[in-house]
């Protein structure tokens, strides 16, 4: 089945029971980092952007977590940009990115705008936006020499959920993934690496790229053809028989997959040890060449906290945790997560680097201050499809990073109206939770 007859032929009835089960893990895992997302500083700016500069016109949409009214396009751009903004969302290990994070918001942001309101049909359609935006990753990924954000391929999933919702023929929905591929922002990922920002992963602009491509291919607009998806047919030959969203990963904590390895080990070690920061004389690390570029020692914001690897390893060994707090400004002059910051020494690893990207693999040790030394196994992130997160696990990262924006009461409603759509149950009573303003 090709992308096109894939797009539109996919019916609910046609998921396999775990990609339903795994389309509404994902749902609940955006939702709530989006909660934690809309008290940051980035999303605040975003959204305040959204509503000056992106009207609702004929048909508009609630901002997530806001309830501010803006066009779709503006409405994708700040939820992707919201989730974007504390890094916890699902991702892909091929991809080296997340599609998650930019296809709920446009794909909620569409419904609202349109009118749909068959909650079996949103999470099909979610769960059809995961095997589209991996695929058109992992070509990209394949056919090109640069390592670009997931905006790039996201937008190209987004337009194709858009022609879906929209009942598009087949030469509009190649029009619509086609402009959606070549607007997408071919973003260098790297950067925001080296000097990190709040440009992050480009999310919230594929997710706006993608929705604008929707409803330019509606309107007559043409930009057929997208070649990650015609011209590359070996990445698409399993849609139907390989449920990519049943291979996502999911953390559990907020900050770059690249640092979670010896962040994991640094728990283990403190645990099994029984360890406490002031016992440690300064920590090593040795991982692959993409978590080594995670360098910066001091973060003055959050982002840079996020792109760090010194900073919640650090964390992990003075508190026991790294969750939302660990990458907020207060955690940033902590002395003792300063001191085995400053005085960590980050190794590139040539076993680590062979198994980079299916595999993220770290090395932990801990120089003590009586002079032992405290060497960890290789390490892998938590969360990843081959060992998941538990349900329990799941739950309680939903509400330690719904509770402090919802509320509660309204954490556990939400989670109530995600169980009901795959009966059919209505989208508009999720929607209304999760596009209402922050207590």
């Amino acid at each position: 089945m090709n992308a096109v007859a894939f797009l539109h032929e996919t019916h609910f009835e046609d998921l396999p029971p775990e990609a339903v089960k795994w389309a509404e893990t994902c749902l609940a895992d955006l939702i709530c980092v989006a909660a934690a997302g809309s008290e940051t500083t980035l999303s605040r700016i975003i959204r305040d952007h959204a509503a000056a500069q992106f009207g609702a016109g004929a048909a508009g949409a609630p901002m997530l977590f806001d309830g501010r009214v803006v066009s779709p396009a503006g409405a994708a751009l700040a939820g992707g940009m919201t989730i974007d903004s504390v890094d916890a969302h699902d991702g892909w290990k091929p991809a080296k990115g997340h599609a998650g994070c930019g296809l709920f918001p446009a794909l909620l942001a569409m419904s609202m705008a349109e009118g749909a309101d068959d909650g079996r049909e949103f999470l099909t359609s979610l769960a059809i936006g995961y095997e589209v935006a991996c695929r058109a990753a992992a070509a990209l990924h394949g056919t090109v020499p640069d390592y670009h954000t997931s905006g790039a391929w996201v937008a190209v999933a987004v337009a194709g959920l858009g022609a879906r919702l929209m009942g598009m023929d087949e030469e509009t929905t190649r029009n619509a993934l086609g402009i959606a591929e070549y607007h997408g922002p071919r973003s260098q990922m790297m950067r925001c690496i080296d000097h990190p920002t709040m440009l992050k992963d480009g999310s919230g602009w594929g997710a706006m790229a993608g929705v604008s491509a929707a409803y330019l291919a509606r309107g007559g607009f043409t930009g057929a053809p997208a070649i990650t998806v015609e011209d590359a047919p070996e990445y698409w030959s399993d849609l139907g028989a390989r449920w990519l969203v049943t291979e996502q990963y999911f953390k559990p904590s907020p900050v770059c997959r690249w640092a979670q390895p010896p962040m994991e080990a640094a728990l283990a070690l403190r645990e099994r040890h029984g360890l406490t920061a002031d016992a440690i004389e300064r920590v090593e690390v040795e991982s692959f060449a993409e978590a080594v570029a995670l360098h910066t020692k001091r973060p003055a914001t959050t982002e840079e906290a996020q792109y760090s690897l010194p900073h919640p390893v650090a964390a992990a060994l003075v508190r026991g945790r790294v969750g939302p707090a660990e990458i907020a400004p207060e955690s940033f002059t902590d002395p003792e997560i300063r001191r085995l910051a400053d005085g960590m020494t980050l190794v590139e690893n040539d076993e680590c680097n062979t198994h980079f990207p299916s595999e993220r693999f770290a090395y932990l040790r801990l120089v003590l201050k009586t002079g032992e030394v405290i060497a960890s196994e290789r390490f892998a992130a938590k969360g990843d499809p081959e060992a998941p997160l538990s349900d329990e696990e799941l739950l309680s990262k939903f509400h330690a990073y719904a509770n402090p924006v919802v509320g509660p009461e309204q954490a556990s409603d939400i989670r109530a109206a995600i169980a009901t759509l795959s009966s059919g149950g209505p989208l508009e009573t999720l929607a209304d939770r999760v596009t209402a303003p922050a207590i």
